[in-house]
Order: C-alpha cells, then structure tokens, then sequence
C-alpha cells in the first residue's frame, strides 16, 4: 500500500506495552519478539489488518483482519489461553492516541478494506422468528459435508457424553442419545417432539432403539432434508417427521414427551418465558420435558463479543441454569433431575476441533478460508469456555405438573 510503514506503530507498541507475551511479525519482515521469549507469533500479512483495526476498534476489527487472512497465528490454541490469560495495560487517552497514529501510518494510502464475506449483520429485533431463522442459517447452512468432517457418524452436534466409559467420539454421542432417551423414560409408540433436531440423530435413535414416533423440527432447510433422507434409509420414515419450522408456530399439538437438545441457548433472554410455555403447551399432566443446554456461570461475565454475535452464532444468548428453570416452573413444570456435563463438552470440542485439522483440505474446498479460520479460532474458544469456568452444559429433567 502506498506510504505504509509499520516504523511508528512498532515504536508506540513497544512505548505502551512492554509486556508481551507474543511476537509480531509484518509484512515488511520486521518483527516485535515476545517480552518473555515465549506465546504465540501474529503475522500481520498486510496493511489491510491496520485498516481493519482502524475502522473497528477492538475485538470486531481484529477479527475481521483474522477471518481474511490479513492477521494469521502459528498456533490458535496458545492464541486462546493468551486471550484468556493475558491482562493487556491500562492505557491513558494520549496512549491511544499514539497507537492509533501508529496504526494510520502502518495503515498508509488505502481504501477501507471490505467486509469479509463469512460476516453476518442480523437485521430485524433480536430473536423475532425471522431473525432467528437468519442466524440458524448462517451457522448451519454451511454444507452438510463440511459438519460431516468433523462429527461423529450420526452427525450429533451436540456434548457427548464421555465420563461412563466411552473411548471413541462415536461411543459417546450414542451414550447421549440413549442417556436422553432413558430420563425421558420412552416407550413404544410415545409421540416424541425433539426441538432443534439437527440432522435427526435423535429422531432415528428415538425410532429405531425405543419405538417412538419423533416430529423433529429446524430451522435449516439442508439439515431438515439430510435428516429425511436419514429416516428413509434406517427404514423410520412412518415414525420420523421432520420439519422446517419455528418452535413458537407449534401450538395444538400433543406430544407424551419432548427433547430439546442444544437449543435453548439460542432462545434468548427475550424468548425464554414464551419457550417454556410453548413446550408446557404441548404435553399433558405427567408429560416429560429434557431440557440440555449451555449455560453461563459466572453473573458478572458480559455478552458474547462482536466477533461471535457476527461470525460464529448470531445472537446465542447462553442463560443461567436458574433463569432457564424458573422460566419452566413458571410455565408448570416440576425440576426431576440436573445434571452437568462441563467436562464432557469440552473432551467433545476436542474431537471436533482435531477432526477438522485433520480434513483442512476437504473443509476449505467446501466451506471457503473464511469460514475455517472461524470454525478453528471457535471450537478451540468454547473448549476453553468450558475448561476455564465461562460456561457449562446441563441437562434438567422436567415433568408437568
């Protein structure tokens, strides 16, 4: 880019942070070594990751010179113990003014760099049934081959379940599946809903293994379609319904039981109260919900930043396991059974995110660079969400009163 030199912002970065437990390496082959001789190494590839930093201040600019490859990291699981760990100095104002001169000059004579495509602006108010279908989407509608690269056989996108003894990915998403079917206790020919079904793995294991009829429903249209053709082929397409619809259009039904796996995180604050008495809605007295979702731990923790709300999952709204029950047992439920999965959640990221390594070719032909530089920096994110105390997982066995 004309006039780019990165002379003035090495020279502030070194004045205002001393401390660095990482290296720096530009695009004109200078280079700022780590403080400690240690932490992950950034290459800044262009003055592009300037611009970018410039027009989005923080950590939405940041990931945006990540997503287009104009910042990359030699190692992303250093990269997010780094985020985790490191506490960056309190800057005074004329701090950042210097570091933002720095960054205009490294940034030199260029148009604002555009937008990855992978970035996703919701429009609409949060968690209206358009919006929510939008972000479904975004995330999901990859292709069903790139989610194939790194799940289990049975395409569960959800913890497995490795803590009774499973050794393999397989092993223990079917030890889930068979846990969720035992608390709901479930019986031949039980009318079995299973909101937020996937790519039917419950539906065909609900089927196939207990006798149930399953209505499975998603918002994602590939998915709702692999997981018919999935019916038709075990032989369960009299007893797996799947469809592309809304869990708040699904008033007037019945159901003897229903699973709602990995999906209550993404109701929303907003949302949760008309999601609980929808679901009490649908089942008569005695009727069994299990409710298995992620869930926030600390109360002081803020959102999710910009980088996951426009990249990754789009208005995931992770609520705390209290709020969640007193929403069900203010819609008439009565709390059985809780039970946490933290451990598991995070042993089933790391399955997911070494499978995904392992098929890197097959996953940027299918999915674009983009998209694998997020799928990377986010599944090793949420192991450490899960490792460090940021969030859980649980499973709370209803029954309506």
């Amino acid at each position: 880019m004309p006039f780019a030199s990165t002379v003035r912002l090495r020279r502030e970065i070194e004045a205002h942070i001393p401390e660095r437990p990482f290296t720096v390496e530009f695009w004109d082959g200078t280079r700022l070594p780590a403080s400690n001789g240690g932490g992950p190494t950034f290459f800044v590839r262009s003055p592009r990751a300037a611009a970018h930093a410039l027009l989005a201040p923080g950590q939405l600019g940041l990931g945006r010179a990540y997503v287009s490859g104009d910042i990359e990291v030699n190692d992303v699981d250093a990269v997010i113990e780094l985020l985790d760990s490191w506490k960056p100095p309190p800057l005074e104002s004329r701090d950042k003014l210097h570091l933002l001169l720095g960054a205009v000059r490294a940034a030199g004579l260029t148009r604002p760099p555009r937008r990855p495509a992978s970035e996703l602006q919701p429009s609409n108010r949060r968690h209206t049934k358009e919006r929510d279908a939008e972000a479904v989407r975004h995330h999901y509608d990859v292709s069903n081959e790139f989610f194939s690269l790194f799940l289990d056989d049975s395409m569960t996108y959800s913890c497995a379940i490795f803590s009774r003894g499973a050794k393999t990915l397989e092993e223990a998403q079917e030890e889930k599946l068979e846990t969720v079917c035992r608390k709901l206790a479930l019986k031949e020919g039980d009318r079995v809903l299973d909101v937020g079904c996937g790519w039917g793995a419950f539906p065909l294991w609900a089927a196939t293994r207990h006798g149930a009829h399953v209505v499975g429903i998603t918002l994602s249209p590939p998915q709702a379609e692999r997981a018919r053709q999935r019916a038709e082929a075990a032989g369960v397409a009299d007893r797996v319904e799947v469809r592309v619809m809304d869990y708040r259009d699904l008033a007037g039904e019945r159901f003897d039981a229903i699973a709602s796996i990995g999906m209550v995180e993404h109701v929303g604050a907003e949302q949760i109260d008309v999601y609980a008495r929808t679901l009490a809605g649908l089942l008569d007295s005695g009727g069994r919900l299990l409710n298995h979702g992620i869930a926030r731990l600390r109360h002081t923790d803020p959102d999710a930043g910009p980088f996951s709300e426009r990249y990754v999952f789009p208005d995931a709204d992770p609520l705390h396991l209290p709020r969640v029950l007193l929403a069900l047992e203010r819609a008439g439920f009565v709390t059985r059974h809780v039970e946490e999965f933290g451990a598991d959640y995070a042993e089933t990221l790391r399955h997911w995110a070494r499978r995904l390594d392992e098929n890197l070719d097959d996953a940027t032909r299918l999915a674009g660079p983009e998209r694998v530089r997020v799928w990377r920096l986010y599944l090793r994110a949420a192991r450490n969400g899960f490792e460090s105390g940021f969030t859980s997982i649980y499973q709370a066995l209803m029954r309506l009163a």
